[in-house]
């Protein structure tokens, strides 16, 4: 029979269905009751009557045929002569047998139509097995990935674990941000849209493990898929192999939003976060990396506005450091040697620190025993110094070996035996407790096994390095291998931004000239500015055009500035109305000023005003301050409060102080609270004095605890409060401060101490700023000032020289220049490079440093 046949005598049943309908209708509906008839033979009557009305073909075909029976009956009872050609629809057997065969039809169609998509499925499937077996990384159940394939660190080894060197995972001390996260996870799964969850946590917290164990406890059913790194993420996404019930597992997530393929993996996942799930993609990352994937950038600098918007939106679960005393009862409970070891040795409740022997491994690394821990160190140290300054990917062994002369005395040079790098290798690569070494090796993306002849630092060292090797500038062994030697020359391009700042002017230009070759704009900038430095203003002009050409827009306001030392103003101008039409807001600044040098102050203030709604506060104030300067209060003032119209507070003070300076006492009030509503604390402290000079102690002593108690509670880059008579409270709060954390309060006592002449006790102050800047900072970042006018610790220690040299400590001064220089601050380099220049010797200046810190000759 064919298709049409099928559905004609389905038809023709339906259609006589109808008749008995109508046959029904015409002579019961009064008398014969459907839902009697209906409970006779165990239906509801909605189901009989669809029947009756051909509506609905009777999958139930002995219930069917018992109706036909109980309507034959009732017809014949009610003496009902049914017309010879609708008797056939009073007989059940041939409904029974038409019912087969139409059930029959059905069941042919409904298979063919089966076959159909069996074979539409197979071959999507074979399109997708296809798509699939290109992958560097696959699919594959979570039940089938183990804790250490993620990342998990194995836990501390002992007798009681099993065989040494295996991996040991210590029971599961759940906590309330486990909680948190099997709470998201749970929103996910029954959600249609893809999601992304933030598992935040410095190193060795357990961000890992938090998430290994949740998404076991919470999707054991689904696949999880763990990319490599960020060309297989891009693999995997152009692939759609983010299919519904997946788990993108991104470990150490700053690995796929840095480097060369950063921005296009964090574009790629938010087109996939757009799409339908349930999917879920779990990171984790370290707060530092979180901080700078997110943290609003200055204007014309915005090197990761996709890994921004990727993470911006989502709210991170954050893995604390310590284990509480509730979670401390908890972990007691368990009776896993591996944390019983953990607690007795963690004071302060550093449990997953210690399960990771991180304090061990540091151990293992500062004391390097000989005869080959010294050789050991060395590798160590080089590897310590290229990943904090910006050598992220793995470390080839040949920029170790190579690096390593200049971190070992002569002796020890000189007494090396043939296999010195072979034992410092292995130094380097023994797991201290059987648990984590300080060179781990890196898997083979495209197999089994390691990659050879390349390492991997383990990151509690790199978390170790950035809080004691800050103001460190490696050796020159270390420069000529990461020159001959460095993974890429994109990786070049950091380690010579490092050594420019750091005022190692050769050492840069040998990276960049290696680094042009792969067409970088930044080490294209970085000769620019090198040459400017030495005077070769037709090199510098030549390479900043070269860099503008490839898109680095920053380098036409160079070129503008180049331009009008030359005297060719009309260029410059047009060279920074071409950045500002690009898109570079800072061009509006130069062009403010260059108007202002110009003797156009109109025109600089409509450029001011431009930047300032643009975003760029300090130019209306800038220009406030030198019309102040000049004795024009009006035009100060005008200026002043379009400043602070556009939102900067500071301005707000500064109008306050000239209403102050001019006898207005109610107007500067007014201002200094509207200040102190946006934050200030150094407002409140101008309104206390104000309501002293009213002679309303009460009103100021107000001011004066909210000035206090605002300072014990805000953030380190919220605080304004200076310095002023009353040094004895000052120092009382800068204490309370410091131990809360805040790493300003350290500063500021070393200004303190530095006051109170105790140089010693300043400069210690110091370093402790120093070292948690550099322990929270990224790679390749110098300390920076906030926009709350939070100073840097090299800012800090630049001031100190300073004072120094007022006091006549030249020597005291330059010791803490170079060690400001050597913690990257470029200012501290400008500052002694001209001290030395107006004293005969511009060396500094034009030349910069050696690596050794001598100065370098022409």
């Amino acid at each position: 029979m064919t298709g049409g046949q099928y559905d004609g005598l389905e038809e023709e049943f339906l259609a006589d269905l109808r008749r008995l309908g109508e046959l029904h209708q015409a002579h019961l509906a009064n008398g014969w009751s459907l839902r009697a008839a209906a409970r006779a033979i165990g239906l509801s009557p909605t189901t009989v009557s669809e029947w009756l009305k051909g509506s609905r073909f009777p999958k139930q075909p002995d219930a069917f045929t018992k109706l036909i029976a109980l309507l034959r009956t009732a017809l014949a009872e009610a003496r009902i002569d049914v017309q010879a050609g609708d008797r056939h629809l009073l007989n059940p057997d041939a409904w029974r047998t038409r019912h087969r065969a139409v059930a029959q039809q059905r069941a042919q169609a409904v298979s063919a139509g089966v076959r159909r998509a069996q074979a539409t499925a197979v071959l999507a499937e074979v399109e997708v097995r296809a798509r699939f077996a290109a992958l560097p990384d696959k699919p594959r159940p979570v039940a089938a990935w183990t804790a250490q394939q993620l990342g998990v660190h194995p836990a501390i080894y002992s007798a009681a674990n099993g065989a040494e060197g295996a991996f040991v995972l210590p029971d599961y001390v759940e906590r309330d941000h486990d909680r948190q996260l099997r709470v998201r996870l749970d929103a996910a799964a029954a959600n249609r849209q893809a999601a992304m969850i933030v598992v935040r946590g410095e190193s060795c917290t357990g961000k890992t493990r938090t998430a290994y164990e949740a998404v076991r406890a919470r999707l054991g059913d689904w696949q999880l898929v763990f990319p490599k790194e960020a060309d297989s993420l891009l693999a995997l996404l152009a692939a759609d192999a983010l299919t519904p019930r997946t788990v993108l597992w991104l470990n150490e997530a700053q690995d796929f939003l840095t480097g060369p393929a950063g921005e296009a993996a964090a574009a790629a996942l938010q087109r996939r976060l757009e799409n339908p799930g349930p999917v879920v993609v779990l990171t984790t990352l370290w707060p530092t990396y979180h901080r700078a994937l997110t943290a609003t950038p200055e204007p014309g600098k915005d090197s990761h506005p996709h890994a921004r918007a990727l993470l911006g939106p989502v709210v991170p679960i954050d893995v604390p450091g310590r284990f509480t005393a509730e979670d401390l009862k908890s972990l007691r409970a368990r009776t896993h040697s591996s944390l019983t070891t953990a607690d007795r040795t963690s004071p302060g409740g550093t449990i997953t620190q210690t399960l990771a022997a991180g304090p061990q491994l540091v151990d293992h690394y500062e004391q390097a025993v000989p005869p080959h821990g010294p050789y050991g160190k060395a590798i160590i140290t080089a590897a310590m110094d290229a990943r904090r300054l910006g050598h992220a990917s793995p470390l080839p062994a040949a920029l170790l070996r190579a690096a390593a002369p200049g971190y070992l005395t002569e002796e020890q040079r000189a007494a090396a035996p043939e296999t010195w790098f072979t034992d410092a290798l292995a130094y380097a690569r023994s797991k201290v407790k059987g648990v984590a070494a300080a060179l781990g090796p890196v898997a083979d993306p495209n197999g089994m096994g390691a990659l050879p002849d390349v390492y991997r630092l383990a990151d509690y060292l790199d978390h170790h390095a950035r809080a004691t090797r800050h103001s460190q500038f490696p050796p020159a062994s270390f420069w000529t291998a990461v020159e001959c030697h460095a993974a890429s020359a994109a990786e070049l391009i950091p380690l010579a931004d490092h050594a420019k700042v750091c005022g190692r002017y050769r050492i840069a230009e040998r990276l960049c000239q290696k680094a042009v070759g792969a067409s970088s704009a930044t080490a294209l900038q970085i000769l620019a500015e090198l040459r400017e430095r030495t005077g070769d203003t037709e090199e510098a002009e030549r390479l900043y055009r070269q860099a503008a050409d490839t898109g680095d827009i920053s380098a036409l306001e160079h070129l503008a500035r180049l331009r009008e030392r030359a005297g060719d103003t009309e260029g410059a101008e047009r060279l920074l109305r071409e950045a500002v039409d690009a898109g570079r807001i800072s061009g509006l600044k130069g062009l403010a000023w260059l108007r202002e040098r110009e003797g156009d102050t109109e025109g600089a203030e409509q450029y001011a005003l431009k930047a300032a709604a643009a975003g760029l506060l300090d130019v209306l104030r800038a220009l406030a301050e030198r019309r102040e300067q000049a004795g024009d209060s009006e035009a100060a003032e005008r200026l002043y409060r379009q400043a602070a119209d556009a939102c900067d507070s500071y301005a707000l003070e500064d109008l306050a102080r000239l209403r102050e300076q001019a006898g207005d006492s109610e107007a500067a009030e007014r201002l200094y609270r509207q200040a102190a509503d946006t934050g200030s604390i150094s407002a409140l402290r101008n309104l206390a004095k104000l309501r002293e000079k009213a002679e309303d102690r009460e009103g100021a002593e107000q001011y004066r605890q909210a000035a206090n108690s605002r300072f014990t509670v805000k953030s380190s880059s919220t605080i304004t409060v200076k310095p002023d008579e009353d040094p004895e409270v000052l120092e009382r709060l800068y204490r309370q401060a410091a131990e809360a954390g805040h790493i300003y309060a350290l500063g500021q006592l070393a200004f303190l101490r530095e006051k109170a002449g105790d140089r010693e006790g300043a400069e210690q102050y110091v370093r402790q700023v120093l070292a948690d800047q550099a322990r929270t900072a990224q790679a390749r970042a110098t300390a920076t000032t906030s926009a709350q006018g939070f100073q840097s610790a090299p800012g800090i220690l630049r001031d100190l020289a300073r004072w120094r040299a007022q006091a006549g400590d030249i020597e005291g001064a330059t010791r803490l220049y170079r060690e400001a220089i050597d913690a990257g601050d470029f200012i501290s380099l400008e500052v002694l490079g001209q001290v030395l220049a107006e004293a005969g010797d511009p060396r500094l200046k034009r030349f910069g440093l050696k690596a050794d810190g001598s100065v370098a000759e022409p």
